[in-house]
């Protein structure tokens, strides 16, 4: 508001002040106007002047504010520079106005209003300057936007204290203003003055900065800073920047702020510069034949514009298919507009939409686009024969043959439920001679005979063919079509039929061989007689029956018998082929229904019973029968028990083919026989022997005693099962203690040697041949003398010597007597070989026979002493010559160098003796007696 004009060379300069009332729901700044009191009677005049113009201006302004009360006003609150989260900061009313707000929506996600319009601060924020907006809406739709600015309180106002205080009631002017976007040029354009009440009192000027001006778009506003003058500098664009804040100051001449800081706000107003744009998919599908109303899809499209107003108000228009579908002018929602839509006249649909602003305006702006509507298939169209009527032909007889194939078109959607077709056979085929598939690729009906028809009979058959969907029809009145077929059997030359291909006969079992049952005869097709028709059996398992070739006439060949395992259900069958002239052939069955006779008596099933001894009472056991025969040949059996067995055994509980045999009174152990008569129902039966044993059952199994003892689990019970495993245990240790002792075991055998040369025998369990036995018969020279009652001798010993007789043994020579230590006898013809004869004894060409000529007594007597000494070793007490006796020994092992010390060795050659003189001490006196011996010969 400009400073009215003072009376002209009144006064000096006057002094401006603003006044502030509250009226109502915002503040109203009035102008007062107070001049020097310099002349008594002009000041009266202009004090009267001052308070008619005070009164008129505050009657104009409030009739304004009364009318403008429901227009908010921009609120200013300063915050600290930092608030928390939850800070309260200023509570949002519509007071002067009658509406009811319902809701508040802020334009800043930092901060929330609550129901009652109160503004808080959802996180904690640093604020120099913030401005941003809440938008409130009523009961009725109407919305109103309040801009809420916060500016923080700088330290210098708070240390100025008072001077702070009286300042705060200066307000900067003008109110918030607007720009119009894209304005025409040129430029700069004003815009807006801004004044400050400092103004008065300094010569002040004025600085911006913020958004627009230091910030990007820089440089788009400038300020005259002496006049406050803020012009633009170039066009705005709305949709990039809505609004512009920045804030102003002014200073003195000393460069020092003259009063508080200013927000500003520069409201972008819009201006109908974008067309709308399509946004999202525009590709939607429905159903052929859907009825009318149905939901197609939606077209959306945006404009930049600003909302809610007409620039952005967008009219949906449909371009073509109109007849089809139909689009809501306000959402975009397209729909069908009839129930006719055909996929199969147009399976694709290019809608065209026209998007324009204004609300469809001719002067708004538009674009224009396309909608694809595809149309699915539903099967609203059945399969339809190409002809009216089809025809094939077909020999007599063939089965599972292809006959025909039978088109059909169908105009859905190939290789779906709604194209895939389904035949059947409706009429004609009573008998089930045919059968419908249908091609996969080609969806073709194929019509298959698989019963063979008989031209004879039916020469022409005239079917009827009915194709239908996998799918049922959906949105027409079609029916399913049929079609007529007509199929020809041609004839061709037939075998025999037999009539009826299976003859039943009744029979009796065991009827006598030669016994003609019936007769089986077949026909020939064409001539319809059986001349020269020969019959011959192809199935017979019992060879029960034979057929007469000429005739067909059915004879008992061997014992019918119902009770065989051939015959099932009392049937037994057998198939017969017939042969014609033209060597046809026919086949039939005759099935053989075995009438029973009264040929098996009752038996009973098991004649060998267990009955459990029950002390002082009476035991009793089941006996069963059975009779192969049926009704009334079998059951209900009668049983009799023997006259003599009156008084021991009785029967009782007799039931159709059991009874129960109970001792009178109890019997010992043992075995009885008891004699039982069982007959049928036409008493036939005879006597049978039942064999009881009594005896102590352990148990009974299902009724039937088990006699026995218990067994060692049972009886022992849990200790006796302990004991016996612990004594198998102690065995078992027993066992390889004993392993142990004899494969460590080693039992020597003492031989005194006067010539100092010990000896030892050891004990060899090897009884394999050695290498010497191999290569000729092995003598053992021992020399035996008897000195102060013990026996002493020298042993060689031989490797696995067999005699004749198979017996393992040693033989001594001594003066032309032997004494044999398998046979114990002396003798004078025996000779000691190896299993075989050599004439090369002692390397000489005859076979040393010996004599007991001079010398027999002494080897008796040696031998009888050595019997002696042998039972008085084996006599001791402590057993330690038990085993000093000669024996028989296998393989020790690798013998020595000097091969076989034997005197009396085979040798292939004449040897040196010199390795003698390289033998140990303890073999020095046996080599000497074997060289004396070899040398002379004896």
């Amino acid at each position: 508001m400009r400073t009215p004009p003072r009376p002209e060379g009144l006064y000096p300069s006057p002094t401006v002040r603003y006044t502030q009332f509250m009226v109502e729901t915002g503040q109203i700044q009035l102008l007062q106007i107070t001049y020097p009191r310099t002349h008594t009677r002009t000041h009266t005049r202009f004090r009267m002047y001052e308070r008619a113009l005070f009164a008129a201006c505050l009657l104009t302004l409030m009739l304004f504010q009364r009318a403008e009360s429901c227009e908010p006003r921009p609120v200013l609150v300063q915050v600290p520079n930092t608030v928390p989260a939850g800070y309260f900061i200023t509570q949002v009313t519509l007071s002067g106005c009658t509406a009811i707000p319902v809701s508040f929506t802020s334009s800043d996600p930092d901060f929330a209003v609550n129901i009652d319009g109160s503004i808080v601060t959802l996180r904690s924020l640093v604020i120099t300057t913030k401005r941003f907006s809440v938008l409130v809406q009523d009961n009725s739709g109407l919305d109103w936007r309040v801009e809420i600015i916060l500016s923080c309180k700088n330290e210098e106002s708070q240390k100025s204290g008072s001077v702070a205080q009286r300042r705060a009631k200066r307000r900067w002017r003008p109110l918030p203003f607007s720009v119009v976007e894209n304005a025409s040029p040129p430029f700069p354009k004003d815009v807006e003055m801004i004044a400050s009440d400092s103004s008065v009192n300094y010569t002040v000027h004025y600085v911006i900065s913020g958004q627009g001006v230091t910030e990007e778009p820089v440089g788009l506003f400038k300020l005259d800073q002496k006049t406050g003058m803020v012009r633009v500098t170039g066009p705005v664009d709305r949709e990039k920047n809505p609004v512009f804040n920045f804030i102003a100051r002014v200073f003195d001449q000393n460069n020092r702020e003259s009063d508080q800081f200013l927000p500003i706000t520069v409201m972008v107003e819009d201006v109908n510069d974008n067309a709308p744009e399509f946004t999202g998919n525009r590709f939607f599908t429905v159903e052929e034949r859907c009825r009318a109303g149905t939901y197609v899809g939606q077209v959306n499209a945006t404009d930049r514009d600003q909302p809610k107003t007409p620039h952005s108000l967008i009219k949906y228009i449909l371009l073509n298919s109109t007849d089809m579908f139909s689009i809501d002018q306000s959402t975009g929602k397209i729909t069908a507009k009839s129930n006719t839509l055909d996929r199969e006249a147009q399976d694709k649909v290019y809608v065209g939409v026209e998007i324009r602003d204004m609300g469809g305006a001719s002067d708004g702006l538009f674009n224009r686009g396309t909608a694809v509507i595809s149309l699915t298939d539903v099967n609203d169209n059945p399969p339809t024969f190409k002809e009216k009527l089809y025809k094939g032909t077909v020999k007599e007889n063939l089965a599972n043959v292809l006959v025909t194939r039978i088109p059909v078109e169908d105009k859905d959607l190939v290789n779906t439920p709604n194209w895939k077709a389904v035949y059947e056979v409706t009429k004609g085929n009573e008998n089930g001679n045919f059968r419908m598939e249908t091609d996969p690729k080609t969806n073709e009906g194929l019509l298959y005979v698989i019963k063979g028809l008989d031209y004879e009979k039916t020469p022409v058959m005239n079917l009827e063919v009915t194709a239908r969907n996998e799918a049922p029809l959906v949105g027409t009145d079609a029916k399913w079509q049929s079609v007529q077929f007509q199929l020809n059997v041609e004839d061709v030359d037939e075998g025999p039929e037999f009539n009826p291909n299976i003859m039943y006969l009744k029979v009796k079992e065991n009827l006598p061989n030669g016994t003609v049952i019936g007769t089986y005869k077949a026909l020939d097709p064409e001539t319809k007689n059986s001349n020269g028709i020969k019959y011959y059996k192809l199935t017979d398992p019992g060879n029960w029956i034979t057929v007469v070739e000429s005739t067909g006439e059915l004879k008992v060949a061997n014992t019918i018998d119902r009770e065989s395992s051939l015959v099932h259900n009392d049937t037994y069958n057998i198939t017969i082929k017939a042969v014609d002239e033209s060597k046809k052939t026919g086949n039939g069955m005759v099935v053989l229904q075995i009438e029973d006779v009264n040929d098996n008596i009752p038996l009973i099933q098991r004649p060998e019973l267990n009955m459990c001894n029950r002390g002082d009472a009476v035991s009793s056991v089941l006996i069963e029968a059975v009779d192969q025969d049926k009704p009334p040949y079998s059951t209900p059996f009668i049983f009799e028990l023997g006259a003599e067995q009156e008084g021991k055994w009785k029967l009782k509980d007799i039931t159709d083919s059991s009874a129960v045999l109970q001792q009178v009174e109890p019997m010992p152990n043992g075995m009885y026989t008891v004699p039982i008569t069982v007959k049928d129902l036409q008493g036939t039966g005879k006597e049978q022997i039942v064999n009881v044993r009594v005896c102590s059952c352990q148990r009974e199994d299902s009724g039937v005693g088990i006699c026995g003892t218990r067994s060692a689990s049972v009886s022992l019970g849990n200790y006796g099962i302990l004991a016996l495993v612990l004594s198998g245990l102690l065995l078992l240790l027993l066992c390889l203690f004993l392993i142990f002792f004899c494969s460590t075991k080693r039992d020597k055998l003492h031989i005194t040697d006067d010539t100092g040369t010990g000896g030892m025998l050891l004990k060899s369990n090897t009884e394999a041949p050695g290498e010497e036995v191999k290569d000729g018969t092995l003598m053992l020279i021992p020399t035996a003398d008897v000195v102060d009652g013990s026996f002493q001798s020298a042993v060689m010993e031989s490797k696995n010597v067999n005699t004749a007789s198979g017996r393992y043994g040693q033989q001594f020579f001594q003066d032309g007597g032997v004494y044999n230590t398998t046979t114990q006898e002396f003798g004078t013809d025996q000779y000691y070989t190896s299993g075989r004869y050599d004439n090369k004894i002692y390397g000489n060409g005859t076979l040393q026979k010996f004599s007991n000529t001079g010398t027999l007594d002494t080897w008796r007597t040696n031998g009888c002493y050595l019997d002696k000494k042998l039972a008085y070793f084996g006599e001791q007490e402590d057993g330690r010559y038990a085993d000093d006796l000669l024996k028989n020994y296998g393989n020790e092992g690798v013998g020595s160098s000097a091969g076989s010390v034997g005197c009396c060795s085979i040798l292939g050659e004449q040897e040196s003796m010199d390795f003698l003189n390289t033998l140990g001490p303890k073999f020095r006196p046996l080599a000497d007696i074997c060289y004396t011996t070899n040398k002379t010969g004896k």
